[in-house]
């Protein structure tokens, strides 16, 4: 199996130079966020086995579709565009909004600004305004003069409350299907023995997963028939940012650089990070990316560059 957008995929149960085989195991996805989501698990043996089964995926689904509500800058009515309609004023917010800001801002503050939680005006102008399928029916190539960012240090939040400067929007983009991503595997991991929770590629393992752990696939981004990189995971999570995937143009894709305004042009196709939270490894995805090859000395990364060179400081076996 493929992953629809994070350039991750499934390698077949057999791993070569591998003693232990891989179990059987089954996938379910539904479409949500913008992408494919999919929950591996073993195949369930009885029928208390089956009932867990099927709960962990329909919490898994449900956890999706309540926190794209909440967080899908495409509707008017999720707690993002209405809070982003407030700018200027204090605005209530739920307690997962606030803990999603507050990740949000920890991490602009940790990568100077390199992971910006207000670029939406930036998307806005390059003609990011709409959800990227309808981007792509009905691709357009103006661009309009870039917008400022970096003003993430002037939101303001008190008592359950934030407020954003006057013409400043959010758009939380990846960390929020990341961090989706975690509180869905938090959910369900009682239920099942070990598994796999994936979004559009920005998965995270639950449990403890067989002996040498869950083979995975990082896709090239040059030729997606290809793998770059075979992982083989036991714990943990990853994540990839990529400017190839969601493109509408040359050098037009959603991934903005905030010290520009414009889309990131930094030599780097793909970023693919490894992290303990989905969050995680999805601002240090985007850290990595508008990095380039420096991030290495600090985080662990899988780095692809335009000439098609590959660096990285992860080994290609066990994560464990």
């Amino acid at each position: 199996m493929k992953a629809t957008e994070g350039d991750l995929r499934y390698p077949p149960d057999h791993v070569e130079g591998r003693e232990q085989s891989q179990p059987a195991t089954e996938r379910r996805s539904f479409r949500c966020m913008g992408t494919s989501v999919t929950l591996i698990a073993p195949v369930p043996e009885g029928g208390q086995a089956r009932a867990r089964s099927d709960e962990a995926f329909e919490i898994v689904e449900r956890t999706f579709v309540r926190e794209d509500e909440r967080f899908s800058r495409f509707r008017k009515g999720t707690e993002i565009s209405l809070v982003n309609a407030s700018a200027g004023t204090w605005t209530p917010v739920s307690a997962p909004f606030l803990k999603v800001l507050h990740l949000a801002l920890e991490a602009a503050r940790i990568t100077d600004g390199l992971f910006d939680p207000t670029v939406l005006p930036a998307l806005l102008a390059i003609g990011y305004d709409r959800d990227f399928d309808e981007v792509i029916s009905g691709a357009r190539l103006i661009l309009h003069p870039p917008e400022p960012c970096g003003r993430w240090q002037e939101i303001e939040t008190d008592d359950g409350r934030i407020r954003l400067p006057a013409d400043v929007a959010l758009d939380f983009g990846g960390i929020a299907k990341g961090w989706t991503v975690d509180k869905a595997a938090r959910r369900v991991k009682r239920l099942l023995p070990w598994g796999l929770v994936d979004a559009g590629g920005d998965l995270r393992i639950i449990g403890r997963p067989p002996r040498g752990g869950l083979p995975i696939g990082v896709e090239d981004p040059l030729d997606p028939r290809e793998e770059i990189l075979r992982l083989h995971m036991e714990r943990g999570a990853l994540a990839t940012s990529s400017v190839t995937m969601r493109s509408w143009g040359p050098g037009i894709h959603h991934l903005i650089d905030p010290r520009t305004g414009r889309p990131a042009d930094t030599g780097v196709l793909q970023a693919t990070m490894w992290a303990p939270s989905c969050a995680a490894a999805e601002i240090g995805s985007k850290w990595a990316l508008l990095s380039g090859d420096q991030i290495l000395d600090r985080l662990p990364a899988i780095l692809v560059h335009e000439d098609g060179s590959i660096v990285t400081n992860l080994a290609g076996d066990v994560l464990d």
